[in-house]
């Protein structure tokens, strides 16, 4: 079996990696690093979240860096906060016995003056997200002239949050660079254009088949009825005594509304989504690690670049839309070789889409059934006994209370002071679960079920009717088809908005999904946003007449003949549409 001393890297490496436990590298590291040690060939490795990427492109950048050249020669870039702080954790480690190596961390929601100060001190890795890095570049605080190695880590995240801009800006930015390493658990078209355009004939390693689910985790999933959903989370919840684990929401609402609900009920959880400041994230996160929270409930957003160890559960309360998605949410568990478990609850309506998930993945999806109240009530109940076996009695003078126990519990069975430590302990789930009804569906029988035409059109306008995208796709064409109305915002670059971070700031003050949009004009002072017509009047009514920054919003239709039906920007008049005259 392959050691990291096999791979050829340097013996300060190994030493850090011995005293960290690495022994044998993982599939990903044993195939990218030996490769990537010569520093000149371009790279592409696909691999699941939680196969250790991180490793496989840190270790042989320190081993090719050049210590004495105090200037940046490297660039990782990432797409959020935790997962940038997170990889230059890492190589901090990896770097222990190696001298005069500094690598510096530079991500939006701290200081940029204490970032820039960092930088001037002289770093040879700087570790970055694509807005601040390139608010560094603008500033001219940062020179990527002698950038050599560009590593784009989980390049399919980035893009998925609309990085695609950002991320040829930087590469348009490091003309002398002799290679790039690109990182990514799948392989969208986006990506591979990228590649294409930039990429010198790159070396691809793929680890597992791209989108294949981790075959360390287990993917179930329950049928529920709408109105059931909540129920059957809070049942899955209790039915998995021990849980640690993150809920997945489609929307920042959802995941607040869901929080607070099992907050009241006496559940250890909080809610991560994008209406929180940095300082709140910094703390839910920190709870969350500490493992005083038992469960964190967040959107797709802000559940970004999130690695934290010893996660059991990942619970979809609803299906992502993308499979990509999916794959990114169920890597949270299941890493460095242990078990994870993938819940999905499915509402009997998702089922074509769940199954696509299914085929795509690659992957085996086992059905479970709900748990019933008296499920539910005897597996905490066997987990408490588990729980009240193993205690620890060693540490507590607890002979010298024996006797007064004994002397108190004299005229009490053994049977009946165990029915009382079990009544105080299971007295609410066994109230709460008393009467509890059978939340399983059913299906109907075939016999009973419309015919195939008229089932087939109700099942579109219900899709419709749910906001999903069903078959209306194919009434309109990305980039303004009749589907699409396009929107006016008096919000543009001049208020320090770049392409992807407006495009999030629209999505998070709407709660409407990125497939809803089209393209997206920015000029100085405005912008003009193309959107499916069912979904314009929700961002309307979201963003218009809201402040940024001290500055009203302004947003309407851009086609209506009033403020904005121009698209001029004060730089010249549009072109009349046909049939305008």
């Amino acid at each position: 079996m392959m050691t990291f001393e096999g791979l050829g890297i340097d013996a300060r490496l190994i030493q850090a990696t011995d005293e960290l436990g690495y022994v044998n590298p993982t599939a990903i590291q044993e195939q990218a690093i030996p490769v990537l040690l010569s520093g000149t060939q371009d790279f592409i490795g696909l691999a699941q979240t939680g196969t250790g990427k991180t490793a496989a492109f840190g270790l042989p950048l320190l081993h090719i860096i050049d210590a004495a050249a105090k200037y940046p020669q490297a660039l990782v870039v990432c797409p959020t906060r935790e997962l940038c702080m997170q990889i230059v954790k890492e190589i901090e480690l990896f770097k222990k016995y190696m001298t005069g190596i500094s690598v510096v961390a530079v991500y939006g929601g701290a200081s940029i003056g204490l970032q820039i100060r960092d930088l001037k001190r002289g770093v040879q890795i700087v570790v970055a997200t694509p807005g601040r890095l390139i608010d560094l570049i603008e500033r001219k605080a940062i020179n990527l002239e002698q950038i050599k190695y560009v590593v784009l880590d989980e390049a399919d995240e980035m893009l998925n949050m609309g990085f695609q801009d950002d991320i040829e800006f930087i590469l348009k930015n490091t003309p002398k660079r002799e290679s790039t390493w690109l990182f990514s658990a799948t392989m969208p078209a986006e990506i591979r254009k990228v590649s294409k355009k930039y990429m010198k004939d790159p070396k691809e390693v793929t680890v597992g088949k791209v989108n294949t689910a981790n075959k360390s985790i287990d993917h179930q999933y329950y049928v529920t009825t709408a109105q059931h959903r909540y129920e059957t989370l809070k049942r899955i919840i209790d039915f998995n005594p021990g849980i640690y684990g993150i809920i997945f929401t489609r929307t920042k609402l959802d995941a607040q509304e869901i929080s607070e609900r099992l907050t009241r009920e006496g559940y250890d959880i909080d809610a991560l989504h994008g209406d929180l400041t940095q300082g709140q994230r910094d703390k839910v996160m920190g709870q969350f690690r500490d493992k005083t929270l038992q469960l964190l409930i967040a959107t797709d957003v802000a559940a970004r670049g999130i690695d934290v160890q010893g996660i059991t559960h990942v619970i979809n309360f609803e299906l992502p839309d993308d499979v990509e998605i999916y794959t990114h949410r169920s890597g949270r568990t299941g890493r460095a070789g242990l078990q994870g478990i993938c819940i999905s609850i499915v509402h009997q309506k998702e089922m074509y889409k769940f199954k696509q998930i299914e085929r795509i993945n690659n992957s085996q999806f086992h059905k479970m059934d709900i748990p019933t109240g008296k499920d539910v009530c005897r597996k905490q109940f066997f987990a408490f006994m588990e729980k009240l076996l193993s205690a620890d009695i060693s540490h507590g003078d607890y002979e010298t209370y024996v006797p007064m126990l004994a002397e108190k519990f004299a005229e009490v069975s053994k049977e009946d002071v165990l029915k009382r430590v079990a009544a105080m302990e299971f007295d609410r789930f066994l109230k709460y679960y008393e009467n509890a009804e059978d939340l399983n569906a059913r299906e109907r029988d075939r016999s009973t079920r419309e015919p195939r035409g008229q089932e087939n059109g109700r099942r579109r306008e219900e899709r419709s009717s749910e906001g999903g995208r069903g078959d209306s796709r194919a009434e309109y064409s990305r980039g303004g088809g009749s589907g699409y109305s396009r929107l006016f915002v008096n919000l543009g670059t001049k208020d320090g908005f770049f392409k992807a971070s407006f495009l999030q700031f629209v999505l998070d003050m709407s709660d409407l999904k990125k497939e809803v949009l089209g393209k997206i004009d920015m000029k100085d002072m405005n912008s003009w946003i193309e959107i499916e017509k069912g979904a314009a009047q929700q961002m309307i009514r979201s963003l218009d007449g809201k402040n940024y920054k001290g500055r009203r919003i302004r947003m309407n239709d851009a086609d209506s003949g009033g403020p904005g039906g121009f698209s001029g920007s004060g730089n010249g008049s549009r072109r009349p549409r046909r049939g305008e005259g």
